[in-house]
């Protein structure tokens, strides 16, 4: 029955599409891209299992009517992006198969004590960090591994603690231009250098992450309650038993490659102008070039290693999801939307500035935020070319695109590396339903305090 009522709704979003598409006087094609994109949304939030069935039955469709062929897919499907997060699960899956997250995890304990509240403290900070220094996809994954290590200990139930590491991960990630795909999606296309992330971004998303802290202590205190219990009950079996049974790994060589993994990715511009490359070569060389000594390591293992540690039902989705999107663009959907946000402001910079949040806001929740911002970029080109002053605009798109990720399950990409994770690794497997309530506390007053931060600074930022 559900399932039946789950597919009217899905008719009856095509159906919605349509009678838009008529609205907007979008020729056939134009239509198509339309419903291809929306489509594949609604499918991935109504039958989220069957993601991928949907996705290649939508890329056969564009085929199909010509609204892509195979040079395209290979512009569009962001194939640097998926070549990124397959290498650095082969790295991840190492050091979790190595118990280098176990034993890190061991030490911090050690160090904080069994102290709930602080070890929560301590995943939102480190989730936060990593994706400013790094990306988001590398700290979920890392945050990943530590939160379920740590929550099998105590047969804690980890969802709780990972949806607070998936809040903070996108908070983070907007606090320099490496932190996030849509960062450097947004540098590129606005000219944004790193020191102007550090005086505009780094501050707003320092502050937002204190907020989320306060919210998140607030809102899963009943979860850190129950961690607290469990710790109690488990010390002192577990002082008990550790010194006799507990193994302790040699995690030097997974150390060294995790921390060599990690230098390369923050300083890779540099070693890009030092060798005299190309933008963000490195970013990509340096975790295929860990990927390959962490499989020379372990050749004997190498191709159980690529088989069963890359999510490839995820990286599949993606490559087919971002395809579909660079049809709007190659048939220039993109452009006419364009017109219709300068219209509706009046090239008014605040209510730009406020249709961005809402509607680009809702964009990212319900169709990934690499790929709502990549669908604005052009909207707001365009819009820079009707005498509109952009540099706000681009500041409110990185803090829209990233804060609101939190409001779904796919509102950015480490919510779905997580998720994948999350349903491949112990079964579980959220629903929307679950997600919003909690998205929803977090979001709203984070991108509230984002965006007034956006819009005290507005004298200056124009000027």
């Amino acid at each position: 029955m559900r399932i039946s009522g789950s597919f009217i709704k899905f008719v009856g979003l095509l159906a919605g599409l349509i009678v838009f598409s008529n609205l907007l006087g979008l020729n056939n094609l134009q239509m198509f891209s339309l419903l291809v994109l929306g489509g594949m949304i609604g499918a991935t939030l109504m039958f989220w299992k069957y993601r991928v069935l949907f996705a290649f039955i939508a890329l056969s469709f564009m085929l199909s009517v010509g609204l892509i062929d195979v040079k395209l897919i290979k512009d569009f499907a962001q194939l640097d992006t998926i070549l990124f997060l397959a290498s650095m699960m082969v790295i991840v899956g190492y050091l979790e198969e190595k118990r280098f997250f176990e034993v890190l995890m061991d030490r911090v304990v050690n160090i904080i004590g069994h102290k709930p509240a602080l070890v929560m403290i301590f995943f939102l900070v480190t989730s936060a960090l990593l994706a400013a220094l790094v990306d988001e996809v590398t700290s979920i994954l890392i945050m990943i591994a530590i939160i379920l290590d740590y929550t099998s200990r105590y047969n804690i139930n980890p969802t709780p603690f990972i949806m607070m590491s998936i809040f903070a991960t996108n908070i983070g990630s907007s606090a320099t231009v490496v932190g996030n795909p849509v960062g450097v999606m947004i540098a590129f296309n606005a000219k944004l250098s790193f020191l102007e992330f550090l005086r505009w971004a780094t501050p707003i998303a320092i502050a937002s992450l204190f907020l989320t802290l306060v919210i998140v202590r607030l809102v899963f205190k009943r979860e850190v309650m129950e961690l607290q219990k469990a710790v109690s009950d488990e010390m002192v079996r577990m002082r008990e038993m550790e010194e006799a049974t507990r193994e302790r790994p040699d995690i030097r060589i997974p150390a060294v490659i995790f921390l060599l993994t990690i230098l390369g990715l923050i300083f890779h511009t540099p070693l890009e102008e030092m060798l005299g490359l190309e933008k963000n070569s490195m970013l990509l060389g340096i975790p295929f070039l860990f990927a390959g000594i962490v499989l020379f390591l372990e050749r004997e293992h190498a191709r159980e290693i690529v088989e069963r540690r890359i999510d490839w039902w995820t990286l599949i989705f993606f490559l087919i999801f971002f395809a579909s999107v660079g049809t709007m663009k190659h048939v220039g959907t993109v452009y006419i939307l364009a017109e219709m946000v300068y219209k509706a402001s009046g090239g008014v910079l605040e209510y730009l500035i406020l249709i961005i949040v809402f509607i680009g806001g809702i964009m990212t929740a319900f169709m990934d935020n690499v790929l709502a911002v990549a669908t604005w970029i052009p909207i707001i080109q365009t819009i820079g070319e009707l005498g509109v002053n952009t540099y706000p605009l681009w500041w409110t798109l990185l803090f829209t695109g990233t804060f609101w990720g939190n409001l779904t399950l796919i509102g950015s990409t480490a919510n779905i590396v997580a998720m994948g994770a999350l349903e491949r690794r112990v079964g579980i497997h959220l629903t929307l339903r679950y997600w919003i309530p909690y998205g929803l506390v977090v979001t709203l007053p984070t991108s509230a305090l984002a965006m007034l931060m956006v819009l005290v600074q507005l004298p200056v930022m124009v000027s």
